[in-house]
């Protein structure tokens, strides 16, 4: 592994050898081991404590200013926060990189292997935890005043093994061994309740005031860690809670010889902080998904309100020293709750506590997809949540009594704009609840703002006033450049100068060199070396031999339908079966390379893996192919393998079905990086596109608008597939068992289903996305023009920075002004 990029200055040895000791110290008084008897993850260990002590002195000055200066606070709720390996993010935050390696080498051991003694922390699923992760990366580097309020997973989502051609769950042991970045706070712990009982009552102004009555109670368990920013000068906290049983055993039941049922409440409890995203698809799974919900968002608010009673006193000023990020519905929960506490346990006013949450939260929707806008039965909410429901009544009333006030009778519109879904079951749009009760809403790229305002939101937008804007995604350029891609980064130092490591924008000048041959050369040159790293990962964890000098193209992100993996199968069959129609062609040699996880109840992902997989059995076992087209789906994606892939990659599938993904940060990741994308005119493809140029990428397929006019117009898969004998073929083959000789039947259903049903338009793109992929193939042919792109790619990608994200927020949400940090902080 090559030596990540460090800013610090050159390594003293007086340094080196006062971290040696520093290291020492901590593999013996804190791990209890001795040089002699210590293995690889007792020094990682020793080396994380020696890095969180130097980030816990800023941590600790950071919070003394923020309490000082009694300026405003941002605390970011989200239920994701996938914030990978720390060691390495940390010692190059920190700009001690090279110091921690001299000072291990000094010990015989080698800082990379080290790194990778750390597992990921399990806390998130995809894009949504990432961007999470790195808003708070930049909060810290930008010196916001921040909180990240989230779940300690025991087990977070899950760890995928391939097996058998399919897709098996193993829980994710992240935490077995102890987490050393992490402060327990056994003095932080807030009671969360559930079910029972509201004693109702009325205050002066006819305030419903409620006294809710939990029938069980949990206890949420606080647990810091704080993250530091670029220089190290600015650290901020994420705290994540872990439910807690009422008591640890029921010793009656215990000496009555139930040992198992003794601890039943406990395992109840726990259970809410053990897994992310449990099952939904049963009533019990269902119910557990809100349980954690509302466990996280009420710890949230009342340790912010305890925080700021702690320091103003009054909760009226709330909005002047907080702001509350929802990210995504997940928290929405939050509206109803801290109206809750604002009016039954403050004794504040109904309009003064509505005021209050308005003026503090704002909104991050992340998506279009209907399914994915959370709702809950409303016979769920009443028996879990039943103080939270009647709240939820009560700001739809008024709501409702407002909009037939200042707008309209009309039924449409009313059931339209409704908190409420009426209909066979009637379920609470918490979308709709976190939209009223938020004075912003923002969208994540300029496209998915535009249609959210023209569909999911285009009633409530009008009744509420104008509170939509967008924010465009960004990426930590730190974690996704300097540190995964080490060798790119000192290309650039040296080209540029070191000043690109603090000002993304620097990466303009960059321009002029995609037209310098030999510096051409060198950028090649340090992908060649990425791709001959990543070849050996796909050999060890895929059996699958490729060739570094072969194109590497890369789809890599969860796996769903509307991001279309299945479209990439569909073309990557047809160039098979082109192949071995005419061998003897020229052929682009090509490497197709797959990782992402599914959600372990959707069947139909499930069942597009297991096709993936099938596929490269066939191809890369087919002599007839000669190696010009290999497969490899590469196991367990996460952040670390993310960092590993993302570097040698050559060709980015951004290929969802246009106005379905939000934003998307992995394209903005494999563009800063240098590849080329491949991608429908979808999400932050579109401002990439603006940035970088069409002519620099490989757009295809329909707009959003044209694809809502197809679904308007009647669409017919069966004709498109008829019309395209290349689509029809591959299909054919799929559906005659050709990549399934041991089960022929296995995947005519999920042909059928296109057939009939092709709800993402796979057919209705597939010619375009071919023909996109042979202009792919013509540019690679040409060496001169494709890394002339890759360099563009690289250059123009500066305004993608998260800290420009964070900035924006801040000043358009968070109403907050930032001091100047040089031309801003990547």
């Amino acid at each position: 592994m090559t030596k990540p990029m460090s800013q610090s200055p050159a390594t003293s040895s007086d340094a080196v050898m006062s971290m040696h000791q520093e290291l020492l110290t901590k593999l013996t008084r804190q791990v209890g081991k001795t040089p002699e008897d210590s293995n690889e993850r007792d020094w990682f260990v020793a080396a994380s404590l020696v890095v969180r002590d130097r980030i816990a002195d800023r941590w600790l000055a950071t919070r003394r200013v923020a309490r000082g200066s009694g300026g405003k606070r941002v605390y970011y709720l989200s239920l994701e926060f996938l914030i990978g390996r720390l060691l390495s993010n940390s010692l190059g935050n920190l700009g001690i990189t090279e110091t921690m390696r001299a000072a291990l080498a000094e010990a015989g051991h080698d800082l990379d292997r080290l790194c990778r003694e750390e597992p990921d922390a399990a806390l998130g699923n995809g894009g949504l935890g990432r961007l999470a992760a790195c808003f708070m990366d930049s909060m810290a580097s930008l010196d916001i005043d921040g909180y990240g309020y989230g779940i300690r997973y025991e087990h977070g989502l899950f760890r995928q093994l391939l097996r058998g051609g399919e897709q098996v769950e193993w829980p994710e042991t992240w935490l077995e061994r102890g987490n050393p970045w992490e402060f327990f706070r056994p003095e932080i712990a807030y009671p969360i309740g559930f079910g029972g009982s509201v004693v109702q009552s009325l205050s002066a102004d006819g305030t419903p005031r409620g006294v809710w009555e939990p029938a069980e109670t949990v206890q949420a368990q606080a647990y810091d860690m704080p993250l530091a920013g670029l220089g190290g000068q600015h650290a901020i906290t994420l705290r994540l809670w872990w439910a807690k049983g009422g008591s640890p055993i029921n010793l009656d039941a215990f000496n009555r010889g139930d040992h198992v049922g003794a601890m039943n409440e406990r395992a109840a409890a726990e259970g809410i902080s053990r897994v992310l995203y449990p099952g939904d698809e049963t009533a019990a799974g269902l119910e557990l998904r809100l349980r954690q919900e509302y466990f996280f968002a009420s710890a949230a608010l009342q340790d912010i309100v305890r925080r700021h009673l702690r320091d103003h006193r009054d909760l009226r000023s709330l909005p002047e020293h907080v702001a509350i990020q929802l990210n995504d519905t997940h928290p929405a929960i939050g509206i109803a709750e801290l109206m809750r506490q604002l009016v039954d346990q403050h004794g504040l006013e109904w309009q003064d506590a509505w005021s209050i949450v308005t003026q503090t939260c704002s909104y991050t929707n992340h998506t279009l997809l209907p399914e994915a806008l959370e709702t809950w039965p409303v016979s769920l909410m009443e028996r879990l949540l039943p103080r939270h429901m009647q709240i939820i009544y009560l700001i739809n009333a008024r709501h409702l009594e407002r909009v037939q006030r200042e707008h309209s009778m009309d039924e449409r519109l009313l059931a339209s704009v409704s908190l409420i879904a009426e209909g066979h079951e009637r379920r609470v749009r918490m979308a709709h609840l976190a939209f009223v009760g938020s004075h912003t809403v923002n969208g994540v790229s300029g496209l998915h703002t535009d249609l959210m305002k023209q569909t999911i939101f285009a009633d409530l937008e009008r009744v509420c006033g104008a509170r939509i804007v967008n924010q465009t995604n960004g990426i930590s350029f730190r974690r996704w450049l300097h540190y995964a891609n080490p060798p790119l980064t000192r290309l650039l130092v040296e080209t540029i100068g070191p000043a690109v490591l603090r000002d993304p924008e620097r990466l303009e000048a960059l321009l002029p060199f995609a037209e310098d041959g030999e510096f051409r050369a060198r950028f090649a040159a340090q992908r060649r070396a990425s791709k001959a790293t990543l070849a050996r990962l796909i050999q060890e964890s895929c059996g699958v031999s490729v060739d570094p000098g072969a194109l590497f193209d890369v789809h890599i992100k969860r796996i769903h339908e509307y991001k279309r993996q299945f479209l990439n199968i569909l073309q990557t069959i047809a160039a098979y079966q082109a192949i071995r129609d005419e061998p003897g062609a020229d052929w682009v040699p090509r490497v197709k390379i797959f990782a992402g996880k599914a959600a372990p109840s959707y069947r139909l992902a499930k069942q597009l893996i297991r096709l993936a997989l099938d596929v490269a059995r066939v191809i890369n076992a087919d002599p007839a192919v000669r190696g010009l087209l290999r497969i490899a789906f590469i196991p367990n994606y996460n952040v670390s393998l993310a960092e590993q892939i993302i570097p040698a990659a050559d060709l980015s599938e951004q290929i969802s079905t246009a106005g379905m993904e939000a934003s998307g940060t992995g394209n903005m990741k494999l563009a800063l990086n240098g590849a080329l994308t491949i991608g429908t005119f979808d999400g932050a493809n579109v401002e990439i596109s603006e940035r970088v140029g069409r002519e620099a990428m490989f757009i295809f397929g329909l707009s959003a608008a044209e694809v809502a006019a197809l679904w308007r117009e009647g669409f017919q898969p069966r004709r498109a597939i008829e019309a395209s004998p290349a689509l029809a073929r591959a299909l054919a083959g799929i559906a005659a068992g050709d990549f399934s000789a041991d089960d022929p039947g296995r995947y005519r259903g999920l042909v059928a289903g296109l057939s009939d049903y092709d709800r993402f338009l796979v057919t209705a793109d597939f010619d375009a996305y071919r023909s996109a992929q042979e202009a792919v193939d013509a540019r690679w042919r040409e060496p001169q023009t494709w890394w002339r792109d890759a360099v563009r790619n690289t250059a123009k990608m500066g305004w993608f920075s998260s800290d420009r994200t964070i900035r924006s927020y801040a000043s358009q949400i968070w109403r907050m002004p930032l001091a100047a940090k040089g031309n801003g902080s990547v």
